[in-house]
């Protein structure tokens, strides 16, 4: 039984030294953090928002008027 606990524990800082110590994987780049002035999207949506506001202000409908 104390052989089976010994070994547990071998077993146990063996793998926490590895992992400490171990090789690292090298294709682990940190992902880019984007701004939201570098997102396609939230460009778009103040783009389309904006010209909402304009539309808004000079009261277009947005359809041409007919006589």
């Amino acid at each position: 039984m104390l052989y089976l606990l010994a070994l547990i524990g071998l077993v146990t800082v063996l793998v926490l030294l590895w992992k400490a110590f171990g090789p690292r994987p090298s294709s682990t780049v940190p992902p880019r953090v984007k701004g939201p002035d570098d997102d396609a999207e939230f460009l778009w949506r103040v783009t389309r928002d904006t010209q909402r506001r304009r539309t808004d202000e000079r009261g277009d409908s947005g359809t041409p008027e007919t006589d």
